[in-house]
Parts: C-alpha cells; structure tokens; sequence
C-alpha cells in the first residue's frame, strides 16, 4: 500500500504554525510497512484542494488529511474530498447531539452543526476530544482518512480507530534500528557503507544532526522477528566498520549514554568549565537522577580562578596559557582532587567570536579527564558561531569521559 497525506490549511503553508501531526503520521505509517513518497500542504482554497487530493490519487492508495473539518466556511476539507469520491452529504442526527452535549451549558453556535454533515458511506471516527469527528472513506481501492488538525485530537483519534483499521490491511510491519555516531561526517559514513546503502531491503539511510551523524536501518517484512533477523546482519557489517563511532542507539542522545554509564558503574563526576561556562554541568544535569554521581563543578573564566580553586600552576599559565593541552590536564587534575571524585573533567577554549589570534583560533577547544589519576587531553578545531562551539566542546568532553570509561 502506498499513502501520502495532505495537509490542509493556509496557516501551515504559511508558516504560521508547524505542521508536527505529519511526522506523527510517518511515524505511524513506517511502522505499519506502509510506504509513503510524498507530502503536500495546500491552503484553504477548495480548486487547489481538488487538484492535490486527484493528483495524490494518482499515486497513492492511501491518502490521509489533516485539518479543514472546523465550522468555518474555509473548512472545505470534507466537502472536497467527498466531492471526489462522489459521496453526498448528509446531516447525522446523533453526531448533532455529540457537538451539542460537548458545548454543555454553552450556546453552541450554529456553525458547529456543519460538523455533523458526513459524507454518505463514510466510516465515521468518534472525536473524544473535541466537536469535529474524523471520516474514512472507501471507492474503488482508494482510501480517503479525514483527521481534525489540532494533534491533542488526531493523535488518539489516529491512534484509537485509524491504526486498527490500517493494519487490517497491511500485509506487513515494518522494524528498525537508529545508530548514533559521533566523531565523523556524515560524506565519510556514505563512502565506508556505499554497499550497504545501495540495499532495499533492508535499507540504510544516514542522517546528519548537530555534531553527530544517525543510521536508520529498516526492514520490511511479514512479522517483526522476520523484518529483525533483516536488521542484524546489516547492523553487525556496520559496527564491524564503524563500531569506534557508535555511541548509542534509537532515542539515547550523548548526554543520556554517558550519565547512564556513570550511573551504571557508579563513577562520580565533577567538571571544571571555562569557555562552556557551566553547560557542561548543565547538560548532565538534565538526567534525572544524576545526581548520585554529579558531585559539583566549578566554572574558572580567569586565570586566578584556575589557580584558587583547581591548583592549575602559575607557570603552566604564564608558559602555555590558559587555551592549552596543559592547563585543560591540569584543571582535570585538580577538579578531581577538590571534588574526590572518580573523573575529572576539562574545557577551556576560545568560543569566540573574539579573542582568536592566528596561534590560538576561534574554536580551538582543550577537553582534559582526569580518570583513575591518569590524565588525557584532546585537542579540537572547532566550527560555527559562539553556541555552536560551546554545543560541541560539551559533547566531546562527553565522548572523551564515555572512551575513557569503556577503555577500562
């Protein structure tokens, strides 16, 4: 089966709001083995609607729309799509009486009532959450899903009645595996699994993100187990590949696989920031429970703070400077020894967008971790604006803290 969805609705297509129930639906519909090509956003103009609901058709089985089923005269989704498929409308009594009852001790306006006008043969979907009830239709193998726009009601209505529905006629469910990579781009993951890639069945897909790169492995096939046993091979030819670059899987980010192996091994933790300016600390401390092993930081912007509080050496400032492979092992060293943890770990750097010279750059950033007393420093190079530079600095000093870790 292959489906497309329409979203309908000039304030979409004008930017005016996001149009977050299409991911939604992807989602749903990968999951089913559904497969889908194409996405159209069209406004409230019943000749331009007309043109994209034949023109989807055309291509599709399935076509899914969202928004125009309001009381308003834009509202032209329903008549439209009914025009279509040659359904007459009718007015249901008892879906009348439901927009009436959700109004309770409120007049309800007389244009609500346009609500309850259905096209004939339709199915109807019940809307628990508001007045305006979704509709499917059927003609000749072409299936029509009608969903009100605002999420809170398509999402349970899609959820509740229009799952059950599709998957009555999927002959297949779809499965897949989100790799997260981090430490190379995205033109070199393409080049080491061009093989790979070239499948379709399963397929490989790469997805550049802010500093990382994702792989999307996905399988379609007659049962989960089956659509699974697809998935392994492909996934254990890419760790055999890239394995030193995959940090995680599916929705676990960075920040969540380091705080989960710290908490896992019970390793504490403490930072001693200077450019990030506490975003590291800030960033851990977005886990819940991370406090177990987050025992404090320290953010040192001068010189005379990295000697206060974290024992880094006059000398090494005056010899090195505070930018250095030097002064970032040394305040590892001595956020350590202040905060009595396992780790210790360091940034200093120039996030810019001054403060650069041609020896020390915008972006050069130093990432110290102190781990077991042993200290190892990693130097980096740095692009992008100031908060882009402080954003990766924070999830290198991360994937440092996680090596240093999986390396005992």
């Amino acid at each position: 089966m292959k489906a497309e969805i329409i979203a309908v609705g000039t304030e979409i297509l004008v930017g005016d709001i996001v149009n977050t129930n299409a991911q939604f639906i992807s989602r749903e519909l990968f999951s089913l083995g559904i497969d889908m090509y194409y996405q159209t956003v069209v406004g409230d103009n019943k000749k331009r609607l007309t043109d994209a609901i034949a023109q989807a058709f055309e291509r599709a089985d399935l076509v899914i729309f969202s928004g125009g089923l309001g009381p308003t005269e834009d509202d032209l989704t329903k008549e439209t799509v009914a025009a279509y498929f040659e359904a007459p409308l009718y007015y249901d009594e008892a879906i009348g009486e439901d927009i009436k009852t959700y109004f309770k001790n409120r007049k309800c306006p007389e244009s609500n009532m346009k609500q309850a006008q259905i096209p004939q043969g339709a199915m109807v979907l019940a809307n628990n959450h508001g007045t305006a009830p979704g509709v499917i239709l059927q003609k000749e193998g072409k299936i029509a899903v009608l969903l009100p726009g605002p999420p809170r009601e398509l999402i349970p209505m899609f959820t509740q009645q229009v799952m059950p529905f599709l998957k009555s006629r999927s002959d297949y469910v779809m499965e897949s595996l989100t790799l997260r990579l981090f430490g190379v781009g995205e033109s070199a993951v393409g080049e080491m699994l061009s093989d790979l890639m070239a499948g379709s069945n399963p397929t490989v897909a790469p997805y550049a993100k802010d500093h990382e790169v994702t792989l999307r492995i996905a399988a379609k096939a007659e049962t989960k187990d089956a659509a699974l046993s697809l998935i392994e091979p492909v996934h254990q030819a890419i760790k055999d590949r890239l394995g030193e670059y995959i940090y995680g899987y599916d929705e676990e980010d960075m920040p969540k696989t380091v705080a989960g192996l710290l908490l896992e091994k019970k390793i504490t933790i403490a930072c001693a920031e200077s450019c990030t300016a506490g975003l590291l600390t800030g960033t851990l401390g977005n886990i819940p429970g991370i406090s177990a092993v987050l025992n404090e930081s320290i953010v040192t912007y001068s010189n005379e703070a990295k000697i206060k509080y974290l024992g880094v050496s006059p000398e090494t400032l005056e010899r090195c400077g505070a930018v250095s492979s030097e002064t970032a092992g040394e305040m590892a060293v001595g956020i350590a020894k202040t905060a009595k943890t396992d780790i210790g770990v360091s940034i200093t750097g120039i996030a810019g967008p001054d403060g650069g010279t041609e020896e020390k750059p915008v972006g050069l950033v130093y990432v110290g971790v102190c781990y077991h007393d042993q200290v190892t420093v990693q130097k980096l190079t740095l692009k992008g604006n100031r908060q882009k530079i402080r954003q990766a600095a924070v999830l290198n000093a991360l994937n440092h803290v996680r090596k240093r870790i999986l390396a005992e």
